[in-house]
């Protein structure tokens, strides 16, 4: 069986017991965080609980577990609340922010690649496929977020930011690089490949921006699909004290229509 665990495939009493102990578990916990936990709480408290039960990941999309169940690893896929083709993904281990080695160290999980797999929930909400460059993924600093649970926006990039990453596509390269996007100035990089694979954009940004390490907070990360003259890939944009990335992306998805 791979590492990703459907549980629905999964048989045999222990399982299900295990499951039943997990379930009661983070039911039972104390949900007495801030309005600034809510993502994680809906997450332990709501959706993992139902779908570990039930199978019905409700109010979520969808939970992914990797790996053992104990430490529970994984996310999960919430339909933004502000609706529109806005998805959030959600790890189900406790990860504060950008601002996390949890994020970006060594052997951490590609979170931006699992929420790029997850933008065919986008695609469901349009009614058809929807371009690659069309796509875009963002986290906040952690002085734009309201929520401390890492998460990432999943929605369609906003014309005037694809528009510009089209156009100066050629002078974007595996160094990061300033491209300014409406008034304010980013960094730009590029990672070839139809998927992310193994390049962490949050890695991507702690070791070779110069100063990013020391100061990963203070940063908006967004990523968006590219296709490039040599094939497919990705243009990493990522921005100190600018605005919340999400206002690059475009729930209502009108690159797709």
């Amino acid at each position: 069986m791979s590492d990703r665990i459907r549980l629905q495939r999964a048989g045999g009493n222990l399982l299900g017991l295990v499951a039943a102990v997990i379930a009661a578990t983070l039911l039972s916990a104390a949900a007495d965080g801030s309005e600034r936990d809510r993502l994680r709480e809906i997450t332990q408290y709501q959706c993992v609980p139902h779908w570990l039960r039930e199978k019905d990941p409700a109010p979520c999309v969808s939970v992914t577990i990797k790996g053992p169940l104990t430490p529970l690893r994984g996310y999960s896929i919430l339909a933004d609340r502000k609706g529109g083709a806005h998805f959030l993904l959600i790890p189900l281990e406790p990860v504060s922010g950008i601002e996390s080695a949890a994020a970006w160290a060594r052997g951490a999980p590609n979170y931006f690649q699992d929420a790029w797999e997850a933008r065919m929930a986008v695609a469901k909400v349009v009614g058809h496929d929807v371009s690659r460059t069309a796509i875009g993924l963002a986290v906040n600093s952690r002085y734009t977020r309201s929520q401390d649970q890492l998460h990432i926006h999943i929605e369609c990039l906003g014309k005037s930011v694809h528009d510009v990453l089209i156009a100066g596509a050629a002078r974007i390269g595996d160094t990061w690089s300033p491209i300014d996007i409406g008034s304010f100035r980013y960094q730009a990089l590029r990672v070839m490949g139809a998927d992310l694979g193994q390049a962490n954009p949050f890695a991507l940004l702690a070791e070779r921006l110069p100063g990013a390490r020391g100061s990963m907070g203070a940063y908006t990360l967004i990523v968006a699909g590219m296709d490039f003259q040599e094939g497919p890939g990705f243009v990493l944009l990522a921005g100190r004290s600018v605005p919340g990335g999400e206002l690059l992306l475009d729930p209502s998805c009108a690159l797709a229509h």
